[in-house]
């Protein structure tokens, strides 16, 4: 039989004195008409020129690696004008592309916007000057209370209608943009206690399957084993390590192993088992193989089954459970990668599919910073929205994680996250139990 293999393809800390005088010069009727602009958004001063200085270095202090940015200039002649940019700015001396930056200008309450026309300069990250757009409006050059300004260069505008053509400036703000909960989310330790006390008192609603079994699928590296981890070190009250993880080229995890996890070192088990495979790998005659994955969905492979990359399972392996019940197979399955193969037939046997986005706070400053701005970031909702299109499931599948990786010490955030997700899986364990019911009338369901 031909094998299938598969294949993947600083924070600055400003005094009290400071922020008391820190604030914004844009009226709510402006803020609302540059939000307006952006979406499901608010502005967080950062930096204010009369405070902080009319200089590049304190420029870049304030608001280096912030992003996305809303740059605004005042002048005497009472325009207020400016930028928006989604990209964080450094020190580097290049231009950097963006495709939705753009230049603005009021006039009145009405706004007055100029996209950028050449978005690989739509900003260049000048170490001695304040926010540069592509070489068409600089607010603060040169370490100086003045604009520079050249229409035509990667940006079109009338520089009278910018801002009157007077080039002095009384006041520069730059301001993050920060997204509104997309989500919504309790980050409170009493939301922690009743997420614990819902999983702990869980009961599958099927009597012959006392705990959901779910898989976890992913590319070598994704934090399968991790989450395992992450999960136990919750319930156990202290960051623990049982699964084997790390950042290996290669799959650390060589069995199938089924983890059941307890509510505290001597207390009782918990109604989830995490079924943790070998990593899918891109060599071909590595890693896991899909018929492997079918009969672990269907139940037939045992716990500490020895992976082979050079063939799958079969039926008169030691260990190999010719008659499942279906306390034995999968009821809900995670991965995080497009694996367009499995996905397919896992949508065929009706098995629920969820997708832990993992390290989030590595893909996205904004979240590392805070792991509560993790349904904030416009950055993570973009790439959530990506993995749902490519694997053509529900942006409401998609759960943001953070593991615990070098962390000794619980953090808040990480566990409420990380529960959030087990509670969606025993959900989605539900619906497959709802849906077996259905089709099977004679299945032992509890009043």
């Amino acid at each position: 039989m031909r094998r299938r293999q598969i294949t993947i393809k600083h924070p600055i800390h400003t005094s009290a004195d400071q922020l008391s005088t820190m604030n914004s010069m844009l009226s709510s009727t402006q803020q609302r008409t540059i939000c307006s602009q952006l979406g499901r958004v608010k502005l967080q001063l950062l930096y204010k020129a009369s405070i902080h200085g009319f200089t590049g270095a304190a420029f870049h202090e304030r608001c280096d690696t912030r992003s996305p940015t809303v740059s605004v200039g005042y002048n005497n002649s009472g325009y207020v004008f400016g930028g928006y940019t989604k990209q964080p700015f450094t020190k580097s001396g290049n231009y950097v592309h963006d495709d939705q930056a753009f230049l603005f200008t009021f006039s009145g309450e009405k706004l007055l916007k100029y996209p950028v026309t050449g978005p690989a300069y739509a900003v260049y990250m000048d170490p001695n000057s304040g926010p540069y757009f592509g070489g068409a409006l600089v607010l603060v050059n040169g370490n100086q209370a003045v604009v520079y300004s050249s229409p035509g260069n990667y940006y079109n505008f009338n520089a009278a209608e910018m801002h009157g053509n007077n080039l002095n400036l009384t006041e520069c703000e730059v301001y993050q943009v920060e997204g509104k909960p997309w989500r919504t989310i309790i980050w409170e330790s009493e939301k922690r206690k009743e997420l614990i006390e819902s999983i702990k008192t869980y009961k599958p609603i099927v009597n012959s399957v006392p705990q959901v079994r779910v898989l976890l699928i992913g590319p070598v590296g994704a934090g399968k084993s991790s989450f395992f981890n992450s999960i136990n070190s919750v319930f156990r009250g202290h960051v623990t390590s049982q699964a084997i993880a790390g950042s290996s080229t290669t799959s650390l995890t060589t069995q199938f192993r089924t983890y059941s996890m307890k509510a505290g070192r001597e207390g009782k088990p918990l109604p989830i088992i995490l079924c943790d495979t070998m990593g899918l790998e891109e060599s071909t005659g590595a890693g896991l193989d899909i018929d492997d994955i079918i009969s672990i969905l269907k139940g037939h492979l045992p716990d500490r089954y020895q992976f082979n990359p050079s063939a799958p399972l079969h039926s008169e392996a030691h260990g190999y459970h010719k008659s499942p019940g279906i306390k034995d197979k999968v009821h809900c399955v995670a991965y995080v990668i497009d694996l367009d193969a499995i996905r397919r037939k896992i949508n065929l046997m009706g098995i629920p599919q969820l997708i832990l986005f993992t390290k989030v706070d590595e893909a996205c400053p904004l979240v590392k910073e805070d792991m509560r701005n993790v349904y904030k970031s416009s950055y993570i909702k973009e790439m959530m929205q990506e993995v749902s299109a490519r694997l053509g499931v529900p942006l409401s599948c998609v759960i943001p994680v953070k593991n615990y990786s070098e962390e000794l010490e619980l953090d808040l955030n990480c566990d409420i996250l990380l529960l959030s997700a087990v509670i969606q899986m025993l959900r989605f364990a539900d619906n497959y139990f709802d849906e077996i019911s259905d089709r099977f009338s004679n299945i032992d369901t509890k009043e």
